[in-house]
Protein backbone atom coordinates (compact mmCIF):
# COMPACT_ATOMS: atom_id res chain seq x y z
CA UNK A 1 0.00 0.00 0.00
CA UNK A 2 1.54 2.94 -1.12
CA UNK A 3 -0.26 6.40 0.45
CA UNK A 4 0.13 9.76 -1.13
CA UNK A 5 -1.32 13.39 -0.76
CA UNK A 6 -4.73 12.31 -2.34
CA UNK A 7 -4.35 8.87 -2.96
CA UNK A 8 -3.49 5.88 -1.88
CA UNK A 9 -2.56 2.83 -4.19
CA UNK A 10 -2.83 -0.80 -3.63
CA UNK A 11 -0.48 -2.76 -5.89
CA UNK A 12 -0.74 -6.49 -6.23
CA UNK A 13 3.13 -8.57 -6.93
CA UNK A 14 3.36 -11.66 -7.96
CA UNK A 15 6.14 -14.01 -8.73
CA UNK A 16 6.03 -14.98 -12.79
CA UNK A 17 3.89 -18.32 -13.24
CA UNK A 18 1.74 -17.64 -9.73
CA UNK A 19 -1.93 -18.69 -9.73
CA UNK A 20 -2.85 -15.60 -7.87
CA UNK A 21 -2.58 -13.98 -11.33
CA UNK A 22 -4.78 -15.67 -13.12
CA UNK A 23 -7.43 -15.66 -10.64
CA UNK A 24 -6.98 -11.69 -11.02
CA UNK A 25 -7.47 -11.31 -14.44
CA UNK A 26 -10.35 -13.51 -14.34
CA UNK A 27 -12.06 -10.95 -11.81
CA UNK A 28 -11.12 -7.86 -13.40
CA UNK A 29 -12.34 -8.81 -17.07
CA UNK A 30 -15.49 -10.23 -14.86
CA UNK A 31 -15.90 -6.49 -13.79
CA UNK A 32 -15.14 -4.76 -16.68
CA UNK A 33 -17.61 -7.11 -18.80
CA UNK A 34 -20.17 -7.09 -16.39
CA UNK A 35 -21.95 -3.88 -15.46
CA UNK A 36 -24.07 -5.57 -13.02
CA UNK A 37 -21.15 -7.00 -10.53
CA UNK A 38 -19.24 -3.99 -11.32
CA UNK A 39 -21.82 -2.02 -9.64
CA UNK A 40 -22.11 -4.10 -6.66
CA UNK A 41 -18.78 -4.42 -5.83
CA UNK A 42 -18.38 -0.63 -6.62
CA UNK A 43 -21.46 0.15 -3.86
CA UNK A 44 -19.46 -2.78 -1.83
CA UNK A 45 -16.40 -0.99 -1.79
CA UNK A 46 -18.08 2.12 -0.93
CA UNK A 47 -20.03 1.06 2.10
CA UNK A 48 -16.55 -0.43 3.59
CA UNK A 49 -14.89 2.63 3.67
CA UNK A 50 -17.11 4.21 4.89
CA UNK A 51 -15.85 2.64 7.87
CA UNK A 52 -13.01 3.20 10.32
CA UNK A 53 -10.54 0.40 9.83
CA UNK A 54 -7.27 -0.53 12.02
CA UNK A 55 -5.32 -2.62 9.43
CA UNK A 56 -6.24 -2.01 5.33
CA UNK A 57 -6.38 -6.04 5.56
CA UNK A 58 -9.79 -5.77 7.90
CA UNK A 59 -11.16 -3.69 4.80
CA UNK A 60 -9.50 -6.42 2.29
CA UNK A 61 -11.20 -8.94 4.43
CA UNK A 62 -14.96 -7.62 4.29
CA UNK A 63 -15.12 -7.68 1.16
CA UNK A 64 -13.59 -10.87 0.20
CA UNK A 65 -16.47 -12.69 0.32
CA UNK A 66 -18.11 -10.81 -2.55
CA UNK A 67 -14.90 -11.08 -4.56
CA UNK A 68 -14.81 -14.47 -4.19
CA UNK A 69 -18.59 -15.17 -5.62
CA UNK A 70 -18.13 -12.70 -8.04
CA UNK A 71 -14.67 -14.78 -9.35
CA UNK A 72 -17.11 -17.70 -8.74
CA UNK A 73 -19.66 -16.25 -10.92
CA UNK A 74 -16.95 -15.50 -13.55
CA UNK A 75 -15.20 -18.96 -14.08
CA UNK A 76 -18.76 -20.47 -13.82
CA UNK A 77 -19.51 -18.49 -16.83
CA UNK A 78 -16.55 -19.02 -18.63
CA UNK A 79 -17.05 -22.85 -18.09
CA UNK A 80 -21.04 -22.45 -19.88
CA UNK A 81 -19.54 -20.71 -23.26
Amino acid sequence: MFKGPDTNINLHVFSQGDEEIERMLIFRDWLRENSTNRNLYLKTKRELARKNWKYVQNYADAKSKEVESMIARARSSRRNV
